[in-house]
């Protein structure tokens, strides 16, 4: 199992989104459930980013929501950074 920390980015920009598009939130909370129990399962698409970002890493919410984060292998630890269209969160 791995741990999940949230930045207080991520959950203000949770909840705005949330309350934009209520049917995100089970979409959200299945993404939150997988990263616990596997960061690296096939309907996540983890990839980790370059350029600005480089040394984050994404996965897909749904077709047009991302969310960064960061991942701690050893302690196995996830930070969740930011959520958002593509555009929002790679910019």
């Amino acid at each position: 199992m791995w741990r999940l920390g949230r930045t207080d980015t991520f959950v203000r920009t949770a909840r705005r989104l949330v309350q934009r598009d209520p049917r995100l939130k089970p979409h959200i909370e299945a993404t939150l459930g997988l990263l616990e129990l596997d960061p690296h399962h096939p309907r996540l698409k983890l990839h980790q980013l370059r350029g600005s970002l480089d040394g984050l890493w994404a996965v897909r919410v749904t077709y047009r929501i991302r969310l960064v984060l960061t991942l701690d292998a050893e302690s196995r630890s996830i930070l969740l950074l930011d959520i958002g269209s593509h555009d929002e969160v790679y910019r």
